[in-house]
């Protein structure tokens, strides 16, 4: 058995690789395989070139550790045709150094003596994450599985080029996020948790600060940059995926994948494959699935950090209703907001002082992690129970 958890394990699995891929596979027959084991889609349920008994027992982030590994290798020996697995570490770490010049902190406590696989180890580590407590853990990086595929494309830049194309990573990231919103667009009905899942999306990028998708329309995206099949096929299956974030596929939804796939020089049939194999990927494995756990639609996310922040509001309500009821501007655009749509600048105000109101209460700084401002609307909307008379007061002065 290999234990991806433990040091060590990546030249293990080397040890007991087996059955790879044609040198020769075409990308279609390559992308196909991947998608398969459902790295694409951020759940991997099956490990290729392992035998059964080797993987028994792993864990989702073990499992997508491995996928991860398995995948890049893959790549390795179709774009170099090189089998050496110890030219492929050493290849893969110089790209990760490349991809993240700031590097990984626990690279400084790496011995100079320490093998390259060593430090694949610990590289694959960080860019796998799993979001079993996403109140006590980073907001960020929700969708980063779904997301991991990227990693694999812009490699295969690197194998092909020596290096990362510039703002390659920020361009393909940016892509992203706007065809899930501009397929979530596409739905007639749309659910409360469309824009949460956007902005998760945002949250889980990497390379790029996201405050908006500014995109409005396929022709604004320029898709003609990526060039490649690999590329062109993860950007439909995104797209695709974003759009069953409901669980199901509206007509319109599949009018625009298809005229997303005309926009991407793909062909029909490759449209057809995509919906058919999403449907049943989903069917065998939605309840395993962190992205619909997560994202179906994102009411798990949305319904757990809910209860956590309303009990934080509630064991903290008498020292934030003293910071409110010190904050007059505040309750006047917060008493105003009940009778009148609030214009930007005001919205961008309200936030601004509620989170620093929540930087004097220790116990509220979860608003302060990266995605926290999204619950917001939770405070604003407890706030009438804090302050009833206060808040009163106000709207009769109005």
């Amino acid at each position: 058995m290999i234990n991806p958890s433990a040091s060590g394990w990546i030249d293990k699995y080397f040890s007991r690789y087996k059955n790879k891929m044609p040198s020769d596979i075409s990308t279609h027959e390559f992308y196909k395989l991947v998608r398969n084991t459902g790295f694409v889609y951020g759940h991997v349920w099956v490990v290729n070139h392992l035998d059964e008994e080797d993987s028994k027992g792993w864990t989702a982030e073990e499992t997508t550790k491995a996928a991860l590994l398995n995948t890049l290798y893959e790549s390795y020996r179709k774009y170099t045709k090189d089998e050496n697995s110890i030219t492929f570490i050493e290849k893969t770490v110089l790209f990760y150094e490349q991809m993240t010049p700031e590097g990984y902190g626990f690279l400084k406590r790496v011995l100079p003596s320490s093998p390259r696989s060593h430090e694949l180890e610990g590289i694959i580590d960080q860019r796998v994450r799993t979001n079993d407590n996403i109140i006590s853990r980073n907001f960020s990086h929700i969708l980063t599985n779904a997301l991991l595929f990227m990693d694999v494309l812009a490699f295969r830049q690197y194998l092909i080029g020596a290096k990362i194309p510039d703002n390659y990573l920020r361009k393909l990231e940016e892509t992203v996020v706007s065809l899930a919103s501009l397929a979530l667009n596409r739905k007639t009905q749309k659910t409360a948790y469309d824009d949460l899942l956007i902005k998760l999306f945002e949250s889980s990028v990497r390379y790029t600060k996201l405050n908006k998708v500014n995109a409005d329309n396929l022709e604004k995206l320029e898709l003609g940059y990526f060039e490649s099949e690999l590329e062109r096929y993860y950007l439909l299956d995104i797209a695709g995926m974003a759009m069953w974030s409901d669980g199901t596929i509206e007509k319109t939804e599949t009018s625009f994948l298809y005229k997303l796939a005309i926009q991407l020089d793909i062909k029909e049939e490759y449209v057809e494959e995509s919906i058919t194999f999403f449907d049943v990927f989903i069917k065998a494995n939605r309840e395993n699935i962190p992205y619909f756990k997560y994202s179906n639609p994102v009411k798990h996310f949305y319904d757990h950090a809910s209860q956590n922040v309303i009990r934080l509001i509630k064991r903290n309500k008498n020292r934030l209703g003293k910071e409110l009821s010190n904050n007059g501007e505040l309750m006047v655009l917060l008493s105003q907001s009940t009778l009148r749509s609030l214009d930007s600048s005001e919205k961008k105000k309200v936030k601004k002082q509620l989170l620093e109101i929540c930087k004097t209460v220790p116990s509220l700084t979860i608003f302060l992690l990266p995605g926290g401002s999204l619950l917001l609307p939770l405070l604003i909307k407890f706030i009438p129970q804090l302050l009833p008379s206060v808040f009163n007061e106000n709207l009769d002065n109005e």
